[in-house]
């Protein structure tokens, strides 16, 4: 069965692999699975059609046969499950590495998707300053205790995961704040999840969509 998942017809982060989809993409790509994309407007993600496969109107989804699935983590578990490369045979391993998805979605995004929100959303407010300094103290705390756990290993629980994959893809949406590179471990993590062949051919993909929108 042909796996297709959803995308942005015109991605808002302009091609520059923070779009939820480029999570599913990556992980696709790592367990070798083809798979086909449906662009959507964003008046096309909130009609019938996409709003019975994703209830809240966004993107990514995920279809194979009758099965649909939305939300990007609960997508890249699955895939995880059914196919090898991302989880671990041991069990033990496996249960820590799917704490680490968790902990990718659940503890590390929430204050880094609330900067972005501040930064675009809430610029011209006078309280802007002090409310983005809080943010970004928040981020540096969880930082801080993810670069001592980390420490000098390559990944956060032995060989390569979908919690590393989850938590690169939350640590890049950092880029351009400097903040990620005051936790020179953390940020020579991010660069090896980016390295990755299957990343950087998931990468490639999501740019083309992007560059394609811009030219035509």
């Amino acid at each position: 069965m042909t796996i297709t998942i959803t995308a942005f017809e015109r991605s808002p982060d302009r091609g520059k692999g923070l779009a939820r989809d480029m999570r599913v993409r990556w992980a696709l790509e790592e367990v070798g699975q083809a798979y086909n994309v449906r662009l959507l407007s964003f008046k096309a993600m909130k009609e019938p059609a996409h709003l019975a496969l994703q209830p809240f109107g966004q993107i990514p989804t995920y279809e194979e046969g009758d099965l649909a699935l939305f939300e990007s983590g609960a997508i890249v578990f699955h895939i995880a499950e059914h196919h090898a490369g991302l989880l671990p045979d041991d069990a033990k391993a496996r249960a820590r590495a799917i704490t680490w998805m968790f902990a990718a979605l659940a503890t590390m995004e929430p204050p880094i998707v609330d900067r972005a929100i501040a930064r675009f959303a809430e610029g011209n407010e006078s309280w802007y300053e002090q409310r983005l300094s809080m943010v970004d103290d928040r981020i540096r705390t969880r930082l801080s205790e993810l670069s001592v756990r980390l420490g000098t290993d390559d990944w956060l629980d032995g060989a390569f995961s979908a919690g590393d994959l989850l938590m690169v893809s939350v640590l890049l949406r950092l880029q351009g704040s400097g903040i990620l590179e005051e936790y020179p471990n953390l940020f020579a993590y991010v660069a090896r999840g980016e390295e990755r062949p299957a990343y950087q051919r998931a990468f490639a993909a999501q740019l083309a969509v992007f560059t394609a929108a811009s030219t035509g």
